[in-house]
C-alpha cells in the first residue's frame, strides 16, 4: 500500500491559478516523432504536444488508499477520468487508456498473477510497469523499446535531476547490454527509515518510558499485553501488531530483526569485502526466538499469520494494539484511523533501538523497485517520458501546482492518480528542516511549494480544525516530535544500512528468487508460531541448494565487476 503516503508531504505553490488548467512550461503544439525516427541525441521539446493527441494503453492496481481516501472523497474523478488524465491530456495531448486494473497493492499475488499472464500472452499494453525481474524476462526476450537515446533526448532537466538523486543504481537495474530498457521510477531509500511507533497515551498510563534497548521494547509489549491499557478488564489487547506477510512499510519486522543485528531481504558486506544475504545470517535466529516467546506470551494477534495488513490495521483501529514497526507516513495509515476512533489515543515514532543501546543501524532496500518498459513498436516510445515530465514539473518544477496535484486539502495522496510516480527522493527530510528553521525563527513569509502546505496542515491541526484529511497524522510525521525528525536524527548520526547490491536481478534470481523468498516467509512464520528454531538452520541449508548458493555468487561477481 504504501509508497503511498510514503512521499508524504502535500503541496503547493498554487502559481495564481485554480490547478485545473495549470500550465506547463511553453510547449511547441506539435506531435514528437517517436524513437526510431529521432537522430541520436537531437534536442526535443520534453513537453510538446500531440496533435492530433495519441492513445497510450497501460495497466495498473487499485490501492486502498487509492480507491478509499482519494477517489472515495473526491467528486467527479474516476481512475480513468481524473486531474492528472485530463492534465496529460490538455497539456501533452496524451490519452491514457488502462486495459485493465486490478484492485489491492501492487506487490500482491493477485497483481503479479495478472501482470505475469499479460507478459507471457505477448498481448502487451504500449506502456509496461513491471518489477526488475519481469523487466529482465522482457529485455531477454527483445519485447521492449531500447529507451538510452529516447531519455536523454525528451527527459526535462528536472526529471533527469530527480533520477539522479539516489545515484546510478535504478539506471544500472534498468540497463541490459548497454542499453536503457525501461525508465526507472527511483523510489527513496532514506524513505523506507523505520520507526517503532508506540501509543505513548498507553506508555503514560502505565509509567513506561520509550525504549532505549530491545530488552525495553520487549518490557513494553509484554505490559501492552497483560496491564490492561485500555482500562476494559479484559486481556484482549497485544504488544506489536506484525501481519503474514511480515516486511514491509507498515507493520514490518525490518526495524525489529535491526534491533538483534538482523538485517534480511537486503545483500551486506563481509569483513572480507563479499556480499552475503542478510535473510540467512545466524544473527536472525535470536530475533525469531524473541518474537516465539511474544508470540506464546499473547503479545501478537493469534491470527496474524493469515491476517494481511489491512485485516491487522482493523485491530490497530480498534485500540487494541499499542505497537508497531513501520515508516513514516504510518500516522496516516493505519495510526489515523485508531485517533478517529479514540481521540485520546496518541501515538509517536521513536528511534528503532537495539539490544546493547549503542544506534542501532537502520536497513534500507535497494528502493527502485518499478520501472515503466515501452512494448517494442509502440509508435510513441517517447510519450512516457513527457509523463514524467509532466508529473515533477507539476509537483516540484517551476510552475508547480502541487496543492492541487499532489495531497490537496480535501484528498489524500491525489499524486497516485497519475499513471507515473517520481518524487525526490530527500524531499521530505529537506522539507522537515525546513519547517524546524521556522519553529525556530517563526518566520513563515518565505515558505513555498509543499512547505508552504504542509505548515498549513500544522497550523490547521493546532488551532483545532477538523477541516481536511489526516491533520493529526500529518502532525505526526512534520511537527516537532515528528517522524521526519527521526529520520533526521538518522541521516546526521550515520545510521543508515543501505542495500549493496542494486543491478538487475541475476539469471538465478529471475529463476528462483520468488520461490526462495515463499520459502523463507513460511519458516520465519512457522517459527514464530512456535517450530523449533532449528528450522531455521534447515532452511538456511535448503536456501543454498535451492539457489541461494548460485544467486550468492552471481551477486559478488556482479559487485566485483562494478569496482573495477
Amino acid at each position: 500500500m504504501m509508497l503511498t503516503a510514503a512521499l508524504a508531504a502535500c503541496s503547493g505553490n498554487n502559481a495564481g491559478g485554480n490547478g485545473k488548467n495549470g500550465d506547463a512550461p511553453a510547449t511547441e503544439s506539435a506531435a514528437s516523432p517517436s524513437g526510431s525516427g529521432s537522430a541520436a541525441g537531437a534536442a526535443a521539446d520534453p513537453f510538446g504536444k500531440y496533435d492530433p493527441p495519441i492513445e497510450i494503453t497501460t495497466v495498473r492496481n487499485l490501492s486502498d488508499v487509492v480507491e478509499n481516501n482519494v477517489l472515495g472523497v473526491l467528486k467527479d474523478e474516476t481512475l480513468e477520468d481524473n486531474r492528472w488524465s485530463r492534465l496529460y491530456e490538455d497539456k501533452l495531448g496524451i490519452k491514457m487508456k488502462y486495459n485493465w486494473v486490478m484492485k489491492g497493492d501492487e506487490n500482491s499475488d493477485q497483481y503479479l498473477q495478472k501482470m505475469n499472464v499479460t507478459l507471457a500472452s505477448g498481448d502487451l499494453p504500449d506502456v509496461i510497469p513491471v518489477n526488475a525481474t519481469q523487466l529482465k524476462q522482457l529485455a531477454d526476450s527483445d519485447q521492449i523499446e531500447d529507451m538510452t537515446n529516447l531519455y536523454e533526448q525528451y527527459a526535462s532537466p528536472l526529471l533527469k535531476k530527480i533520477l539522479s538523486e539516489e545515484g546510478s543504481g535504478p539506471f544500472d537495474a534498468a540497463t541490459f547490454d548497454g542499453k536503457l530498457m525501461a525508465i526507472p521510477q527511483t523510489g527513496s531509500s532514506i524513505e523506507q527509515a523505520q520507526f517503532v511507533w508506540i501509543r505513548t497515551d498507553w506508555l503514560d498510563k502505565l509509567g513506561l518510558q520509550p525504549p532505549k534497548t530491545m530488552n525495553d521494547v520487549l518490557a513494553i509489549s509484554k505490559a501492552f499485553a497483560e496491564r490492561d491499557p485500555d482500562g476494559n478488564s479484559k486481556k484482549d489487547t497485544f504488544g506489536l501488531a506484525i501481519t503474514k506477510d511480515l516486511w514491509g512499510g507498515a507493520m514490518g519486522l525490518e526495524g525489529f530483526m535491526a534491533g538483534y543485528g538482523a538485517y534480511p531481504n537486503i545483500w551486506l558486506e563481509d569483513s572480507s569485502g563479499k556480499l552475503t544475504y542478510g535473510s540467512v545470517q545466524p544473527e536472525m535466529k535470536k530475533a525469531l526466538q524473541a518474537l516465539q516467546a511474544m508470540y506464546k506470551n499473547g503479545e501478537l494477534d493469534k491470527e496474524f499469520g493469515v491476517k494481511d495488513g489491512s485485516k491487522i490495521s482493523e485491530v490497530i483501529a480498534n485500540g487494541k494494539i499499542g505497537m508497531e514497526y513501520g515508516q513514516q507516513w504510518n500516522s496516516i495509515w493505519p495510526l489515523q484511523l485508531n485517533k478517529n476512533n479514540d481521540p485520546n489515543a496518541q501515538w509517536r515514532a521513536f528511534p528503532i533501538v537495539s539490544e546493547s543501546g549503542d544506534p542501532a543501524k537502520i536497513p534500507l532496500k535497494f528502493s527502485t523497485t518499478k520501472f515503466f518498459a515501452v512494448r517494442k513498436g509502440a509508435a510513441h516510445p517517447e510519450a512516457v517520458i513527457k509523463l514524467f515530465n509532466m508529473h515533477v514539473e507539476k509537483n516540484w518544477g517551476e510552475t508547480q501546482e502541487n496543492e492541487y496535484y499532489y495531497a490537496p486539502p480535501d484528498a489524500e495522496s491525489v499524486w497516485q492518480l497519475s499513471t507515473v510516480q517520481p518524487a525526490p527522493p530527500k524531499k521530505n527530510l529537506e522539507l522537515f528542516r525546513t519547517l524546524e528553521e521556522v519553529r525556530k525563527t517563526g518566520d513563515k513569509s518565505k515558505l513555498t511549494g509543499e512547505a508552504k502546505a504542509v505548515q498549513q496542515k500544522l497550523d490547521a491541526f493546532a488551532s483545532g480544525s477538523k477541516d481536511g484529511f489526516a491533520l493529526w497524522g500529518w502532525e505526526r510525521i512534520y511537527g516537532p516530535e515528528g517522524a521526519e525528525g527521526v529520520v533526521d536524527q538518522y541521516d546526521k548520526n550515520n545510521q543508515f544500512l543501505f542495500d549493496k547490491f542494486v543491478g538487475a536481478p541475476t539469471a538465478t534470481m529471475v529463476e528462483r528468487q520468488s520461490t526462495l523468498e515463499k520459502m523463507q516467509n513460511e519458516v520465519f512464520v512457522k517459527i514464530i508460531l512456535g517450530a523449533p528454531i532449528e528450522e531455521f538452520d534447515k532452511f538456511v541449508l535448503d536456501w543454498n541448494k535451492l539457489g541461494g548458493e548460485q544467486i550468492t555468487k552471481e551477486v559478488n561477481d556482479y559487485y566485483a565487476s562494478m569496482k573495477k
